[in-house]
């Protein structure tokens, strides 16, 4: 018998219980929980790190108003009426880098096991929750495991063990976990424009003795393993990504190839930009910050960036369906307002070709300069 499914199968983004990356400390009491996450989020200060925890306030009153306190230094305290659920935090947490979460009240994806003396009774009781130690922190030298945790895990003492004092070396394992959860970055050709200022379709010009699309292809495929045509309809599922956010330009095709795969960055290249090069391409790349929303590039004289050769990261997809709620599919507009970094390049190197002329000048200066301009 087929199994009925209710619902549109859609490809799921990779998370953990609460956020795309989160770990649990606990086996000691939250004081030390929160002073070690506290030490570690200043030595990772170039990631977004968030910190899960549970109030241990007694006869609290349900709030019956959402508060929202800004500060002059941008920092914002908030009170919210809402219960957890995981469904809304992975929803707040969709920015962060990595999440800590006060393993004493909730129980996270990965954890960090802290050995006390004083705490065996809680960790017995919380054995369940243990279920992929990353590594192990030790209170005191003389310390021992615990023999729950030998029963449960045999190999245990073969698990990388730091003292609570060892932060350097705890940072540093701490950053790997961030660092292998780096998403891979795949290449995104959009062809499907009006051309309407042109007159025909801007990604079959010829400037490089070759279709502009192909030729954007050829740049993106030196660097990046998997690279697609985005198209209004496709024909080959296997080099193009179908529009399936209608009329809605660029910032649909953007959000058609996270539909497809939210869990890879997009590297975006439209075929208007033939002056984009190997060499900018590479900078790109190279000066990606995953941490950020985006990395994109301005005209050195220019006000705003280029979102059109910009690697857009996985948590850019949920702020893009954001505005799109709002009414708005400009992603310059989200690039402005978000939490990007921009290179400053060249600006004859993103100059955008909309009409015959400007095609015919741009095709002229391309063959009487064999090597276009470089960074």
């Amino acid at each position: 018998m087929t199994k009925h499914q209710k619902h549109t199968n859609i490809t799921k983004k990779h998370t953990d219980n609460f956020a795309p990356n989160e770990i649990a400390i606990l086996g000691t009491n939250c004081t030390i929980i929160t002073d070690l996450v506290n030490k570690l989020s200043q030595n990772l200060s170039q990631y977004n790190i968030g910190y899960f925890d549970a109030s241990h306030a007694k006869d609290v009153a349900p709030n019956t108003l959402s508060t929202y306190t800004f500060h002059h230094e941008g920092n914002v305290d908030i009170a919210s009426k809402l219960p957890i659920n995981k469904y809304v935090q992975r929803l707040q947490f969709s920015q962060h880098d990595i999440v800590f979460i006060n393993g004493n009240h909730y129980q996270g994806a990965k954890q960090i096991l802290i050995l006390d003396e004083k705490k065996e009774a809680s960790v017995e009781k919380r054995l369940s929750q243990i279920t992929n130690i990353q590594f192990i922190i030790k209170l005191t030298d003389d310390v021992v495991f615990f023999p729950c945790l030998e029963e449960k895990f045999p190999h245990i003492k073969n698990i990388t063990t730091y003292h609570i004092n060892d932060i350097d070396a705890i940072t540093k394992h701490t950053k790997a976990i961030v660092e292998a959860l780096t998403p891979p970055v795949n290449g995104l050709v959009l062809t499907g424009g009006k051309s309407t200022r042109m007159g025909s379709d801007k990604s079959l010009l010829n400037y490089h003795g070759k279709p502009q699309r192909e030729h954007a292809k050829t740049l993106l495929n030196q660097k990046l393993d998997k690279v697609y045509f985005s198209v209004k309809n496709t024909t080959n599922k296997e080099a193009e990504i179908a529009d399936s956010f209608i009329n809605l330009g660029p910032f649909g095709g953007i959000c058609s190839a996270f539909q497809q795969n939210p869990n890879t960055a997009w590297f975006v290249l439209a075929t208007d930009l033939p002056f984009v090069n190997e060499t900018l391409i590479q900078k790109i790349i190279t000066e990606r910050d995953p941490s950020k929303v985006a990395t994109t590039v301005k005209g050195i004289d220019n006000e705003f960036p280029e979102p059109l050769i910009t690697i857009y990261e996985p948590k850019a997809y949920p702020i893009l369906l954001q505005y799109l709620a709002q009414g708005y599919s400009c992603p310059r507009k989200m690039l402005i307002n978000s939490d990007v970094k921009v290179i400053d390049v060249p600006n004859v190197l993103i100059q955008n070709i909309n009409t015959p002329e400007e095609y015919l000048n741009a095709k002229k200066e391309i063959i009487r300069n064999k090597k276009l301009t470089t960074i």
